[in-house]
């Protein structure tokens, strides 16, 4: 079944930014996560003409604001040609239904609405288009059921992308077919990109996945490094769609990066397992590149929101590289260098713009590959020399020699080869080490 397309084209409306500042909130974290909601308008193409706070313990069950602070949010919408109003959290069925039954013709949604909205702008791939379109069917098609007149938005703007409300008025069986589809589309391609991986993890290669909060530099840094010539733009979400480039190190090995779609704040839980399949290239890594906008003075909290959702996703514990990025910037505030379990660590400054700390970052990759890598003596029986063949597949086989009973060979591997052939390693404590570096 074909996919919905998608509409590229944004148009502009007149909107206001609504929040609730809460009780057990951080001082200026609810400013900081309007500033966000901003930016994330700005880049599905909104105008933001009013911003809208309100103070109270938790949010009102039945219009998240309060009776009396939406009326004067409809006041504020009527006098001002507001048209779109944007709410900086997670609006149930009926929240959505009584705040737009009080404000008369505005459009209301929520944050990850317009999130979704901008994952349907700037998906490019089939896959990534299949994604967006079932997290916009699973997350909007409650939140429509019994608006009544209300319920087709098919005159477009934001919130209104992917494959429209059309089909959910006029049949909701229609919506679990859908569902069913995509999920069943989704599920091989998922099995073709397992294949890819399987692929790659027979080539031996080490795999490193660039991560970290939207808009840090990730795809201006591959393109640095690979000259990708994927999309880089000074907006949130700007890559949704994962790409993978072969890169050297100095040392002449090879390394596969790939750029990843970036995390935010109060990320959905929905979003992250619709976009599963994109998010895993950070769980098979072997190293995490997790990069950080060093002019942004919210950078500790963007760190702890990347880390926290590494892992949430499973990928918490793998060797890690920060890399604190746009350096070049006179806001740029790089910290000290912090020590974990006994161990400093590894960080690098850089500009992925201008190229400076490049080569620094480089070396930093390459120390992060060879200390997951080591020279082993392997003693393999003759009557299982097939385990040779899965060396040689499997990693960088040196030397080789065929004895009477064992066939002694001599290879660097990788962690998760050494735990394949743990029952052929040597135990007889002549393991040689590592070679120097000029050797490598």
């Amino acid at each position: 079944m074909p996919t919905n397309e998608i509409k590229s084209k944004i148009e502009a409306g007149r909107a206001v930014l609504v929040g609730v500042d809460a009780g057990d909130m951080r001082d200026g974290e609810c400013e900081i996560s309007l500033e966000e909601l901003r930016r994330l308008l700005d880049t599905a193409g909104g105008e933001v003409v009013a911003t809208m706070v309100q103070s109270r313990q938790t949010p009102d069950v039945r219009t998240y604001i309060g009776s009396g602070k939406l009326i004067e949010l409809a006041e504020l919408c009527e006098n001002n040609d507001i048209d779109l109003a944007v709410f900086d959290c997670e609006l149930t069925p009926s929240q959505i239904r009584n705040i737009e039954d009080e404000l008369d013709g505005v459009r209301v949604i929520d944050r990850s609405m317009l999130i979704l909205d901008i994952f349907a702008l700037h998906a490019t791939t089939a896959e990534g288009k299949l994604q967006v379109e079932l997290a916009q069917l699973k997350y909007t098609a409650p939140r429509l059921i019994g608006k009544g007149t209300q319920l087709s938005r098919l005159g477009g703007g934001i919130g209104t992308r992917g494959p429209g409300e059309s089909k959910l008025e006029s049949d909701r069986r229609h919506i679990k077919r859908r569902v069913i589809a995509l999920e069943d589309e989704l599920a091989e391609l998922a099995v073709q990109r397992k294949t890819k991986r399987a692929a790659r993890d027979r080539s031996g290669i080490q795999k490193i996945a660039i991560v970290g909060y939207t808009n840090a530099g990730k795809s201006t840094l591959l393109n640095r490094l690979t000259d990708a010539g994927i999309l880089a733009e000074d907006k949130l979400f700007a890559t949704l769609d994962p790409t993978t480039r072969k890169f050297s190190l100095p040392s002449g090995d090879d390394v596969l990066l790939t750029d990843t779609v970036g995390f935010i704040r109060r990320l959905p839980h929905h979003l992250i397992k619709a976009f599963s399949s994109t998010l895993d290239e950070a769980v098979c890594a072997d190293i995490l590149m997790i990069i950080v906008d060093a002019s942004d003075p919210e950078y500790p909290a963007q760190l702890e929101v990347t880390e926290n959702l590494l892992a949430e996703l499973g990928a918490g514990d793998k060797p890690s590289l920060i890399v604190y990025n746009k350096c070049d910037r006179e806001a740029s505030n790089v910290p000290a260098p912090t020590t974990e379990h006994g161990e400093t660590r590894k960080s690098v400054c850089i500009s992925a713009l201008t190229g400076q700390g490049i080569d620094e970052l480089s070396q930093a990759m390459e120390e992060l590959v060879r200390a997951g890598k080591k020279k082993i003596k392997y003693l393999i029986p003759n009557s299982e020399a097939g385990a040779v063949s899965t060396l040689y597949s499997l990693a960088a086989v040196d030397e080789v020699d065929y004895g009477a009973e064992y066939i002694t060979a001599y290879a660097t591997v990788d962690a998760r080869v050494r735990g394949m052939m743990v029952r052929y390693e040597a135990q007889d404590g002549s393991n040689p080490p590592l070679p120097k570096k000029e050797e490598w």
